[in-house]
């Protein structure tokens, strides 16, 4: 009819064109299963890895609230019964631990500023300002790294006990703010990652370098920045053998020696100390720097990823 139009019907696909269309289906139904078994596998993997890890710390949490028989106890007890709470307090009475505590805080956050001005620095050194030999110097500063401090220990002991610093913390807080190498690495491998025409138009517009590094580099940094100060504030907190080398004062023994000098404590009393005490001051001592990682992770996490982004 005249002005009208009938609708053509549909091709149906072939029997070879159904046949491909299935194949390809199965093939991506293979291709999700393998990938779902892999991410799966993965997560297993991580999860037993994690938990391997995780029982120390839950052990020590464990042998915290016991008695002292249910140490020994065999099998050994993972949830203790009765569960004695009053470990705690005794335990951070039975040493100053406030005192030491408050010896610790000084002896990192001095040492974390030290170290967090001088290698970045040095690391915009490195990274920005272009001079003759700069590379070379650069790899002569990682080169330090392979040795170890039981290498520089003597030598360093002789030095700061000719300077008079033995019984401060000197030899423990000056170093800082000469730069570590391997943060020096960190903070140049991020500033290289920084794009080079924000310099240029501040030096345009009459900054110096070191004008140029405090308000166009590190505000940029602060990842990076973040990173090795929590790094370094964590070193300091465990540190043992510093302070053991270089401190003879028992006022001024930082946390970690504090522990030492608990257990030396309990042998010169008539009353022993036991385990659990010692596990609840462990506990104690550890717990700030699980809070700080748990409460710092993404900022820890984003600067480990962007320092190694440029080589």
């Amino acid at each position: 009819m005249a002005g009208t139009q009938q609708a053509l019907p549909l091709a149906r696909p072939g029997a070879q064109e159904r046949s491909w269309q299935a194949a390809s289906a199965a093939v991506r139904r293979r291709r999700g299963v393998v990938r779902t078994a892999g991410k799966l596998a993965l997560t297993l993997f991580v999860f037993a890895l994690s938990v391997i890890f995780f029982l120390p710390f839950v052990w020590m949490v464990s042998t915290s609230l016991k008695t002292d028989p249910q140490v020994y106890h065999v099998p050994p007890l993972w949830i203790p019964s009765p569960v004695r709470w009053a470990n705690y307090p005794e335990a951070m009475t039975y040493v100053p631990f406030g005192l030491y505590l408050n010896n610790t805080l000084k002896y990192c956050i001095g040492s974390t500023v030290g170290v967090a001005l001088s290698s970045a620095f040095v690391a915009y050194g490195f990274s920005r300002v272009q001079w003759k030999g700069r590379n070379t110097l650069f790899y002569i500063v990682l080169g330090t790294m392979m040795l170890p401090f039981q290498v520089r220990m003597i030598p360093l002991y002789l030095i700061f006990h000719a300077l008079g610093w033995l019984n401060t913390y000197l030899p423990l807080v000056v170093p800082s703010f000469t730069g570590s190498a391997y943060f020096i690495f960190l903070l140049r491998q991020f500033f290289l990652t920084i794009p080079t025409e924000l310099s240029d138009a501040a030096r345009i517009d009459g900054s110096s370098e070191i004008g140029i590094l405090l308000r166009v580099i590190v505000p940029l940094a602060k990842p990076a920045l973040a990173v090795i100060c929590l790094f370094n504030f964590m070193d300091c907190w465990n540190d043992y053998m510093g302070p053991l080398i270089y401190l003879r004062d028992t006022a001024k023994y930082p946390i970690a020696m504090g522990l030492e000098q608990m257990r030396n404590h309990s042998m010169s009393v008539a009353k022993p100390l036991v385990w659990p005490h010692l596990m609840a001051a462990s506990a104690v001592v550890t717990l700030p720097i699980v809070l700080l990682y748990f409460f710092t992770q993404r900022t820890f996490v984003e600067g480990i990823t962007l320092t190694g982004v440029k080589g």
